[in-house]
């Protein structure tokens, strides 16, 4: 395992050596500078990002999951992707599965050496079944989580896609990996606190593997997610203006589009544009593996 001390995410920053003695306002701006890297920093590794997102669209496909594996910061920020993905893209709960080292009370307070046993991981994919269909994708900031590399051994073992995000070159979890994402995101504002930028950019990869992953399986119409489940009035509001902006109609029509297709916009969606009743629309839908415009288009 490579010495902690020589990756770039634990190096002291030269640009904030002085921040101890730096105004709010000086601290402030110092901060939004050096998270200015970071988009640019992901975008270098988009053709990685693009391979992890085919992996995992294509486990879709066959009834695999997306399961996001990690520890501290990383493993919330896998969890806090997987949570949001029922009520944005309408998926079942374990459709997408966060874990962290510790388990779930490790979201709210550490868990202390959970990160540095491997075998941890293995036990706890094997509380969720992993199967050969499923795609794994480890965070790890600095590359070297036992945990995470853990977890990558395993999906290996037993034929599930596995990737690495870290934010480091020359990670070791990329050689446990089939497709190592490494964003170099450099040294800390704050020396070795990569919930700053290295979780910044952990967030973007994951936002980027679930959105991505999402419009490939059909859950976008355009830009609008289509199957948000309306589980509050914020959400059923926003349901009624994806059918509005999406279809033309008033507010009225779309409200009552929405109560006739039991809450679900893209059937919705899918009722108005092809002129065709609930049952209709759902059955389009179903032979369109769910995109809106396929089903509208073949409603002839």
């Amino acid at each position: 395992m490579s010495d902690i001390s020589t990756l770039s995410t634990e190096e002291a920053n030269p640009r904030t050596a002085a921040l101890d003695s730096m105004t709010v306002d000086e601290l402030l701006r110092t901060m939004n500078s050096e998270d200015a890297v970071v988009a640019s920093a992901v975008a270098q590794a988009i053709p990685e990002i693009a391979r992890a997102v085919e992996l995992i669209v294509a486990a879709r496909r066959t009834g695999g999951r997306l399961i996001y594996v990690g520890a501290g910061t990383s493993g919330r920020l896998g969890v806090l992707d997987a949570v949001e993905c029922p009520p944005t893209f309408g998926t079942a709960p374990d459709e997408v599965i966060g874990i962290i080292a510790g388990g779930a009370a490790a979201f709210a307070h550490a868990v202390e050496g959970a990160e540095d046993d491997p075998a941890l991981a293995v036990a706890d994919l094997a509380e969720i079944d992993l199967t050969a269909d499923d795609v794994i994708v480890a965070l790890a900031a600095s590359g070297r989580t036992p945990y995470a590399i853990g977890a990558l051994q395993h999906g290996r073992s037993i034929g599930a896609a596995t990737v690495g995000v870290s934010c480091n070159r020359h990670a070791e979890l990329s050689e446990h990996a089939d497709v190592g994402i490494e964003i170099e995101t450099g040294p800390e504002v704050l020396t070795g606190s990569t919930r700053l930028k290295a979780g910044t950019a952990q967030k973007m990869v994951c936002n980027m593997l679930t959105t991505a992953t999402m419009v490939q399986s059909g859950k976008v119409y355009g830009n609008r997610m289509v199957d948000v489940k309306p589980t509050n009035a914020k959400l059923v509001d926003r349901a009624r203006r994806i059918i509005e902006d999406a279809t033309g109609v008033d507010p009225v029509t779309a409200a009552a589009l929405l109560d006739a297709a039991d809450g679900h916009p893209k059937t919705a969606i899918v009722m108005q544009l092809a002129a065709v009743d609930v049952a209709a629309a759902r059955r389009l839908l179903a032979g369109a593996d769910g995109f809106v415009r396929t089903a509208v288009g073949s409603a002839g």
